[in-house]
């Protein structure tokens, strides 16, 4: 039986909390985290949620190291593109167009302004979010002016140490455009949540060999049957476990560097007990 983490970690998501729980909290003016992901098509092994949980993963562990709170995710993201996520003619794929993203991103951070937050970290988990979410940042702060929250956007992925990356890849690291739903994202899933791998549909394909331009509407060119657009093969829980710890503890050290002085952690969540 494989043990999972709590869906609702009651030390920091604002959903599992009363109002007036969150606006104690607020009074010690924690780092506020949104993570942002998508329903994306991730090869036949992976869950097409794969880019929320990793970004929800994230954004909780990071914020108990902070003493942060973390919003619900918003699990809808971009257009799929085929040059790094296989792009749109998948089924299961369902994505925003970027002027809703843009909305979206915009409206919370007026609300979470209106409650008083003047620290936003906003942690991207799909590759193709990240200009409409900093769109929708830059609209929201010329409309609030000085009410505005400090803000950061960053893909976490980013942070990931180059010295994980040459102990992961034996071969050379293909970029993390390519590596959608390939070695990176099986190893990090089978750490994280390996009841949602099907280890014996992973395909071999890859890597994919894509023009230097794109065409619409997309048509997949390029892309591989399954999706994958970078080998899978040799994924690991252990490899998983070396990325996402080393990306944690960059990450960590980069945001409370950025941040200043932060709130005391939130109190230890109980394990979980539960099956997978």
């Amino acid at each position: 039986m494989t043990t999972r983490r709590p869906r609702l970690n009651d030390g920091v998501r604002t959903d599992a909390m009363s109002w007036t729980e969150y606006v104690s909290r607020l009074r010690a003016d924690p780092v506020v985290i949104l993570p942002v992901g998508a329903h994306e098509q991730h090869g036949p092994h992976l869950p097409m949620g794969t880019d929320a949980l990793f970004a929800e993963h994230m954004a909780e562990a990071l914020a108990e190291r902070l003493g942060g709170l973390v919003l619900p995710t918003l699990a809808y993201g971009y257009k799929s593109q085929a040059r790094s996520g296989g792009g749109q003619t998948f089924p299961g794929t369902l994505s925003l167009d970027g002027a809703t993203l843009i909305a979206m991103t915009r409206d919370l951070i007026r609300e979470l302004s209106r409650h008083g937050v003047s620290k936003l970290l906003v942690l991207d988990g799909h590759y193709e979010n990240q200009w409409f979410l900093t769109e929708g940042i830059e609209v929201a702060a010329r409309e609030l002016g000085p009410a505005a929250p400090s803000i950061v956007r960053l893909e976490y992925w980013d942070f990931c140490p180059q010295s994980v990356l040459d102990a992961v890849f034996e071969h050379g690291f293909p970029g993390f455009d390519l590596e959608h739903a390939a070695l990176i994202e099986t190893s990090m899933m089978l750490y994280l949540h390996p009841e949602l791998v099907d280890t014996g549909a992973i395909p071999r394909d890859g890597p994919a060999d894509f023009p230097h331009f794109d065409t619409y509407p997309q048509t997949g060119t390029g892309v591989p049957p399954s999706g994958v657009l970078a080998p899978a093969a040799g994924a690991s829980a252990a490899k998983g476990q070396l990325i996402v710890e080393g990306t944690l503890s960059a990450l960590h050290e980069a945001m409370a560097a950025h941040f200043g002085s932060v709130a005391a952690p939130a109190p230890a969540t109980p394990a979980s007990s539960g099956g997978g």
